[in-house]
């Protein structure tokens, strides 16, 4: 069996960012699914070097997976890394193990090995869009509760992301996270985001006014970028620290692990450089302790498939991120899509990734461009 095409597709679902879907032919017929991690502006950039890569795939067996991810970083990119070459690499992973499940008649997660569970936790992200104060945020969260989900996370700051914030800003915060605890519950589990944005000083003073409402986790007070800034904030709050998003493959970890900087790590099956990655950063976080909560800023459809398989397998899996707001449109674009029951997605049962496209329902939503970001100056923040 060998690669014969690579086709790439960016799917506009009406919020956030454009989806890139990753499809491989083969000369037997079998085709692969992927989808490649994007950002708004940056998403064209990222499918055109799935096709500066795909030059290298065709005539490969699809089977020598291990081997196509080295050479490429080895050879391709020359040993320098970035999003783009990241993004691209972990959706062409995607597809190569569907076409192999598929060709061998079964689901991913048995080629690594096997499941540990049978359905996987998820929680909702993706509701809070648009919320600015704590009544509105309440009103939101309220939404998510009857989709049956028993776990969010939002972002409680106001600000746009700076290192250093004010009081008003620390207290927003505060009274964010106030507002959801007292509209859900005490039973619901709450997932506080920071986006890597803050100094120690203030990471630690907001952690320890929430503490209070007893959050799932925090997550990312500041940048894995500086390991050491973020080994400081875990050692003086009392809520879990998760880290990962903005770190790619197995060696930008270890930093993590040899400084105690985290308890759950997430990186993303769509840009960590795939599924295979992601299992070996999974077990280089079992004998630290760590557990694993993949990011998941993805579609419903293929990352999201990706993800369940790479989950049902890894024993020390916790939670799974959902974007409810692009459910919509997975709804029309995948074939028998993955339905959330009490707050759980079953693994999938069919072979490879076990999710399926209809590339005529694609066309449906074509890529387009995002209006330009409100890009603030220094001091424009507060009330």
């Amino acid at each position: 069996m060998k690669v014969t095409d690579v086709k790439t597709y960016l799917v506009h679902p009406g919020v956030g960012k454009n989806w890139l879907l990753i499809k491989i032919d083969t000369d037997e017929g079998i085709h692969g699914w992927g989808e490649a991690y994007t950002q708004a502006d940056r998403d064209r950039s990222i499918e055109v070097m799935v096709h500066e890569m795909a030059e290298y795939l065709k005539g490969r067996s699809p089977f020598n997976i291990k081997h196509f991810t080295q050479v490429m970083y080895l050879d391709f990119a020359g040993k320098r890394g970035a999003m783009e070459f990241y993004c691209a690499l972990s959706g062409m992973e995607h597809a190569l193990w569907d076409i192999v499940g598929k060709k061998l008649n079964t689901p991913v997660y048995n080629l690594l090995g096997g499941a540990c569970r049978d359905k996987i936790r998820v929680y909702a992200n993706g509701w809070s869009a648009g919320a600015r104060t704590p009544e509105a945020l309440s009103e939101k969260a309220a939404d998510v509760l009857k989709k049956g989900f028993s776990a969010l996370k939002f972002d409680p700051f106001p600000s746009p992301w700076r290192t250093h914030i004010s009081k008003y800003e620390e207290q927003m915060a505060v009274e964010n996270v106030r507002a959801v605890r007292q509209t859900v519950g005490p039973d619901v589990d709450i997932l506080v985001e920071v986006h890597r944005r803050l100094a120690p000083q203030h990471a630690i003073r907001v952690a320890r006014m929430i503490e209070e409402f007893k959050p799932f986790w925090y997550e990312e007070p500041a940048s894995a970028r500086n390991v050491d800034c973020l080994a400081e904030v875990r050692r003086n709050i009392n809520i879990p620290v998760v880290t990962g998003e903005e770190l790619y493959t197995k060696t930008e970890f270890r930093e993590v692990f040899e400084k105690q900087a985290a308890d759950i790590l997430n990186p993303d099956i769509c840009n960590c450089g795939g599924i295979l990655e992601l299992k070996e950063i999974a077990a280089m976080a079992e004998p630290y302790c760590v557990v694993m909560s993949p990011h998941n800023y993805n579609s419903t459809t293929i990352g999201l498939a990706a993800s369940l398989n790479l989950t049902a397998h890894i024993p020390n899996f916790l939670i799974l991120e959902y974007f409810v707001n692009f459910q919509p449109v997975t709804d029309e674009v995948a074939v028998k899509p993955f339905k959330v029951e009490n707050g759980y997605i079953k693994i999938p049962e069919g072979p490879g990734l076990g999710l399926e496209i209809d590339e005529a329902a694609l066309a449906k939503f074509p890529y387009k461009h995002f209006p330009k970001r409100n890009i603030r100056q220094f001091g424009d923040e507060g009330p």
